[in-house]
């Protein structure tokens, strides 16, 4: 968790492959704790043909069958099916948009949120940014994508700067934006 935190969460990613993969183990997270999800990255890594979306898209009911038999990754049918799925519509986002960075990255404006966390009580779940990312890709067929888990697929590739202010990786990641997150409505 410390190497993950030090060395890449919320840094900005843009690559198609890592993006894919963050919505993968994002998805898996749900209802586990992210340390869960970390120590089986390597397996899904595996098991996932290395997060390449082309592959994974093909994936026939069969190799669903023998992912269930796979202890290095979360065995939950609907999540593994889900990934599929998602792979499938992350494939036709890129298609659309030239790659699924562009399209990402168009609900920030192309520039990380700062997050401005100085305590507990600034931490957010969700924003309204999350709300709306997460309805379009659920317009676009995808699923495992509510606003929390976006919110947290957001953090973990720098669209949003959630790091507290005084930690030190707070100020490299913070650049020039200045734009404040706004926890959404309840």
């Amino acid at each position: 968790m410390i190497a993950y935190h030090d060395s890449e969460w919320g840094v900005p990613v843009y690559d198609d492959r890592v993006l894919f993969e963050f919505l993968v183990l994002e998805g898996a997270q749900a209802g586990l704790s992210w340390s869960t999800i970390l120590r089986k990255r390597e397996g899904y890594r595996r098991a996932f043909a290395g997060f390449d979306v082309e592959r994974v898209a093909r994936f026939t009911p069969k190799k669903l069958a023998s992912l269930m038999l796979d202890e290095s990754i979360v065995r939950n049918r609907l999540k593994l099916e889900s990934a599929v799925k998602n792979a499938r519509a992350f494939r036709r986002v890129q298609q659309e948009f030239g790659s699924f960075s562009e399209y990402q990255w168009r609900f920030v404006d192309g520039s990380p949120l700062q997050g401005g966390v100085r305590g507990k009580q600034d931490i957010v779940a969700r924003t309204a940014v999350s709300d709306a990312f997460s309805k379009d890709l659920k317009k676009r067929g995808f699923n495992f994508v509510g606003s929390t888990i976006l919110y947290a697929h957001m953090q973990a590739v720098g669209m949003v700067n959630d790091h507290w202010v005084e930690c030190f990786r707070h100020q490299p990641l913070s650049g020039t934006s200045k734009t404040r997150v706004k926890s959404a409505k309840r």
